[in-house]
């Protein structure tokens, strides 16, 4: 599996190195609630079991679960991953509580994508948040997914059904998306 790499972090798969700091993160209520399975507590036998089943699950080439580090100290801040569902790819993705706010879940997502649609062919991921999740969907919309459908989703962690927004992005509209993006630093360049 390969290491993605971006400006600030390191993607890799994850380890049983990562355990502590896993059941660290995920044993954060703000953070487990979240999350559709990740019940609350979360411990570190939590933690083993959920890199277990990362390497499992890419051991079948039904999920790619990625570490997110700090680059500069490779410093575990959360997980990404990719889960095949009835021929699509599925987007999740969560950082520890410290690491909120920066621009790390956005910046480990774009990659992401990237490689679900340059390295594993897909035309399409979707992705889901709970709609109360406000900086989960702002993550989404920045990276120009569109939303499909408001539904109901049981959350482990509050043990409830919570309303949850489903979203899709094409490879089309992640490449629009990227050429916008670019297109104000070609202007610069050209003048």
């Amino acid at each position: 599996m390969p290491r993605l790499e971006t400006s600030r972090l390191i993607l890799r798969p994850p380890e049983y190195c990562d355990v502590a700091a896993i059941a660290e993160y995920l044993g954060d209520y703000d953070v487990a609630k979240n999350l559709a399975s990740v019940r609350h507590p979360f411990d570190e036998a939590d933690g083993r079991a959920f890199v277990t089943r990362a390497h499992e699950r890419r051991a079948l080439g039904e999920g790619f679960c990625f570490a997110i580090l700090d680059a500069k100290n490779e410093a575990f801040m959360g997980c990404c991953r990719l889960t095949l569902a009835d021929g699509r790819y599925k987007i999740s993705y969560w950082l520890g509580k410290p690491f909120w706010n920066r621009g790390f879940a956005t910046e480990a997502v774009k990659k992401l994508i990237a490689f679900a649609f340059r390295d594993l062919k897909a035309d399409q991921v979707w992705a889901s948040w709970f709609a109360d999740n406000r900086a989960s969907g702002r993550v989404l919309e920045k990276l120009g997914f569109s939303v499909v459908e408001p539904y109901w989703r049981q959350s482990a962690a509050r043990g409830r059904p919570v309303a949850c927004i489903r979203t899709t992005l094409t490879r089309e509209a992640f490449g629009r998306k990227k050429a916008r993006a670019v297109k104000p630093a070609q202007r610069v360049e050209a003048a």
